[in-house]
């Protein structure tokens, strides 16, 4: 559950940095999705040597033992930021993180319920509740006129698309959790790229003012830091933490992206708004504080209960 915190502290800087990229060079949501995407495959590929397990070229095998899973993973993560880096553009960093990852733990809890078996329990559900009233809290308890987008209500419905693309890549990594995650977060990068790379073409796939140093260091952090990294972490901490209270402990990113939005950008919170990150919060510690009260994993007639690493 620390690598899940710890990567969405990660993603929480990543709006930021796609809003100062779109103020100074003028690239739109798709080629910095596009750029995000492709400098996290070299990111992670650059340092498979370091990491333990077999080299990059098994990692072709598995994806054709699967293309159907790795490639909706793939896509699912493409659609994800995307629309996510859209609704930033739209709505603003604040708005856009916390429709997105506040909105998320719902959809998840719904499909790991019928799709994964997972149960919710009264705790669960008290939660999730928690999560949904944070959200509404943040999204009609905020400024509209301290938004830095120009569209708010489509930088919302962009939001939910990016939710249901969120969604999607929890459920799908929590039922393949026998892969590596660095493997997982590499395939999904080098799919996502091809993806997205005809889009970013057509809206253009360079800055406008010129390929510039800040520019160029804005795009490598994206790559390795919320992306390279981040996802790593997050797939390492799906393998051994329920995908619901994943996406209840990834609400994290929206108020690190609220804070830096905030502090950074000049976005303004409302009481009520900011009432809803400290929902959102205390949704995030009770999550904690029932995963760690709960075994990993029950014993079994005879043997020891077996705990794993998170």
């Amino acid at each position: 559950m620390l690598f899940i915190a710890v990567a969405a502290t990660a993603w929480g800087t990543g709006g930021v940095v796609a809003a100062l990229l779109y103020a100074e060079s003028g690239l739109g949501p798709l080629a910095v999705s596009f750029w995000r995407f492709l400098g996290g495959a070299l990111a992670l590929a650059l340092a498979w040597p370091l990491l333990p397990g077999p080299g990059l070229f098994p990692l072709v095998g598995r994806f054709r033992a699967a293309p159907v899973k790795y490639g909706v993973t793939g896509a699912g993560m493409a659609v994800y930021q995307t629309a996510y880096f859209a609704a930033v553009d739209q709505a603003g960093v604040a708005v856009a993180t916390v429709v997105t990852l506040g909105s998320g733990p719902i959809l998840v809890a719904v499909g790991a319920r019928l799709w994964l078996g997972e149960r919710l329990g009264g705790r669960g559900a008290l939660v999730v509740g928690s999560a949904l009233a944070g959200l509404v809290l943040l999204v009609f308890g905020g400024d509209p006129a301290g938004s830095a987008g120009g569209d708010p209500v489509l930088g919302i419905g962009l939001s939910l698309l990016s939710a249901v693309g969120y969604a999607g890549t929890i459920l799908l990594g929590r039922a393949g959790g026998a892969d590596d995650s660095a493997g997982s977060a590499l395939i999904g990068f080098a799919v996502g790229s091809v993806c997205l790379l005809a889009p970013a073409l057509a809206a253009g796939l360079l800055p406008e003012a010129g390929v510039t140093v800040s520019a160029g260091l804005l795009l490598a952090y994206l790559g390795v830091v919320p992306s390279a990294l981040a996802y790593g972490l997050f797939f390492a901490g799906l393998r051994v933490v329920g995908a619901t209270t994943a996406a209840v402990v990834a609400l994290v990113e929206p108020l690190v992206a609220a804070g830096l939005s905030v502090g950074l950008l000049g976005e303004r919170l409302t009481v009520p708004a900011a009432t809803g990150g400290a929902v959102l919060l205390a949704a995030v510690l009770v999550s904690g504080f029932r995963r760690r009260s709960q075994p990993s994993d029950p014993a079994a007639p005879g043997r020891p209960a077996r705990t794993e690493p998170g």
